[in-house]
């Protein structure tokens, strides 16, 4: 099922399901965001995308927070969770300091997390952060590989996506007086 495409409210920015695609799969970072106790929680998180599931791997401790929003809803039906993914461009300046702008790219994404029970997807969703994030190193040559009585020492989330909405702003190249972040620190 693909998920339902929600727009923002600046329809100019609102990207289209292959760029929504593109930067889940490029991005660096999330952060995830729930209910805990009835409190809003948030976590930054590595992920790995899974474009034929329209899912989202991700993985934390056993008895972390992510265990305890895991633990306190969604019963069968997964814990209602939001996935925000975002690119940082430059600082576009202007004469006014409420005129101030910056470039972005981002992905909101919600939908349902499932602890994975099945010790066959909880190595397949290791495997794809793994492949993701260490790209360059081969597992059996560069590290051993996860074994399938370790898999329980983690606890693999699987979003499973309902919803996405993409939006990015960029200028010209030559916007006047437009810098990067790290260029001024």
């Amino acid at each position: 099922m693909t998920p339902e495409h929600r727009h923002p409210r600046r329809r100019d920015r609102s990207k289209d399901e292959a760029w929504i695609r593109a930067l889940l799969h490029r991005g660096e970072a999330a952060v995830l965001a729930a209910v805990l106790e009835g409190l809003p929680f948030s976590l930054p998180r590595i992920y790995a995308y899974d474009q034929e599931r329209d899912a989202l791997y991700v993985h934390g401790a056993h008895g972390g927070e992510m265990g305890g929003v895991m633990n306190e809803g969604g019963g069968a039906g997964g814990v209602p969770m939001v996935l925000t993914v975002f690119e940082m461009g430059r600082l576009l300046p202007a004469d006014e300091a409420l005129e101030f702008g910056v470039e972005y790219a981002s992905v909101v994404v919600t939908g349902k997390a499932v602890e994975v029970e099945d010790p066959e997807e909880a190595e397949y969703g290791l495997r794809l952060l793994m492949e993701k994030y260490a790209p360059h190193l081969e597992a059996g040559k560069d590290y051993r590989p996860v074994a399938p009585e370790e898999v329980g020492r983690t606890s693999v989330i699987r979003i499973d996506i309902e919803s996405w909405s993409g939006k990015e702003k960029t200028e010209a190249d030559d916007f006047p007086g437009a810098y990067w972040f790290k260029d001024v620190r």
